[in-house]
């Protein structure tokens, strides 16, 4: 069987193992054929079995990629400064923001990387100029724990990400009532939001 032939013949196979593994079918095309590309490069006469050696080919190239796109998404996110990002939103008109898939993204990371009572403390001190004294009276914490979770937490978004799970909570009512406080100035739906969320995770360890 000639080079052409094998090609035929194994492509549509390779083309569905990438594609079940990168869930993109322009990324699955492209691996198959920079697969294919190496293969006529090498000695294939030294290639015991060619069908199993373009499977394993293909395969460790979709790890490859995949692993390449969650280091770049890593990077995007450690490059976010996560309160110049809260706070532009604050001060712009986010009708006219073209952001919103970041502002999004910074919610998933404050969620995955705070707690609740972190990113309550975090927000109202850093988006909404709480002081400790606002703090300690809105979230009935002591001034000085208050001090503390907000040092936590810009201590967790500040260290380099080590893991981000990819699978994130729904946070879409938090980012709107975050979206109402700023645009008309009215925090108080914003700030009965972060106590619900501070409210459902001591009920779920008791």
């Amino acid at each position: 069987m000639n080079q052409t032939q094998t090609i035929t013949l194994y492509q549509p196979l390779l083309q569905t193992i990438a594609y079940n593994l990168v869930r993109c079918k322009e990324d699955a095309e492209d691996i198959v054929q920079e697969t294919f590309v190496k293969w006529l490069s090498i000695d294939q006469k030294k290639i015991e079995n060619t069908k199993a050696y373009l499977i394993k080919a293909v395969t460790n190239n979709c790890l490859t990629h995949l692993n390449s796109l969650k280091k770049k998404k890593e990077e995007y996110f450690d490059s976010i400064h996560w309160s110049e990002l809260l706070g532009k939103s604050k001060e712009t008109n986010l009708a006219k923001l073209d952001s919103d898939i970041n502002l999004s993204a910074a919610f998933n990371v404050l969620h995955t990387k705070l707690g609740p009572l972190e990113r309550a403390v975090y927000l109202l001190k850093e988006v909404f100029d709480f002081d400790y004294e606002e703090l300690q009276q809105t979230l009935n914490k002591k001034k000085e724990h208050c001090r503390q979770l907000f040092c936590r937490a810009q201590k967790k978004l500040s260290e380099e990400t080590a893991k981000i799970h990819w699978e994130l909570p729904d946070v879409s009512g938090m980012k709107n009532s975050f979206r109402n406080a700023c645009d008309f100035g009215n925090a108080s739906e914003f700030i009965q939001e972060l106590k619900n969320d501070i409210t459902k995770v001591l009920q779920k360890k008791r």
